[in-house]
């Protein structure tokens, strides 16, 4: 069974998640999931679905969320490195719209567990990332929902990465207020 560190953010559920790195003059090897190991810490996914990106300084992509099909994810940077971000949308929750930021990087290896109920993005802040994420249910384009990155009732604290390279669709979603999550 692989050795994991589950590290608590402060947020019901939401985990930085440290795996053991077994490393020598030709290169590491590690595990970045196992099933066992997180169910033994009382985390049970099955998980069905992996996405990979690549993109380049500045860009931003999110806050995403699924209303109907909410998708709990394991994220992690296979080269480079993103600011990333989760912002709770459980109804009910005690964190309701409060978020949790940080650093993942090739470098350090760290994956960011983010539970079922949570709006997802990140920040690209090197020169080029790739990003690589397990999901614990199907991507349906049809439910899919966002806030806005800018919300000022959020004050995310994104960055400087320079010039902003955001979608249409990603420039265009509501603030927190105005989004009609369901979940």
């Amino acid at each position: 069974m692989g050795n994991f560190s589950f590290i608590e953010t402060g947020i019901d559920g939401l985990y930085i998640v440290e795996a053991q790195v077994f490393g020598d003059e030709r290169g590491y090897l590690m595990e970045t999931y196992n099933q066992a190991a997180f169910s033994a810490a009382g985390l049970e996914y099955r998980f069905v679905q992996e996405n990979q990106s690549r993109s380049v300084k500045g860009v931003l992509r999110g806050l995403h969320f699924q209303r109907r099909f909410p998708q709990a994810k394991l994220v992690r940077v296979l080269s480079g490195q993103v600011y990333d971000v989760a912002l709770d949308l459980r109804p009910g929750s005690e964190s309701f719209g409060r978020w949790f930021g940080l650093y993942l990087s090739a470098e350090n290896r760290r994956q960011f567990l983010i539970p079922r109920g949570f709006a997802h993005g990140f920040l690209v802040t090197s020169e080029q990332a790739e990003f690589a994420y397990l999901c614990d249910e199907f991507y349906h384009p049809e439910d899919e929902g966002g806030i806005i990155y800018s919300d000022p009732a959020l004050a995310i604290a994104w960055p400087d990465a320079g010039r902003l390279i955001l979608s249409e669709k990603d420039k265009k979603h509501p603030r927190l207020s105005e989004a009609g999550i369901i979940l």
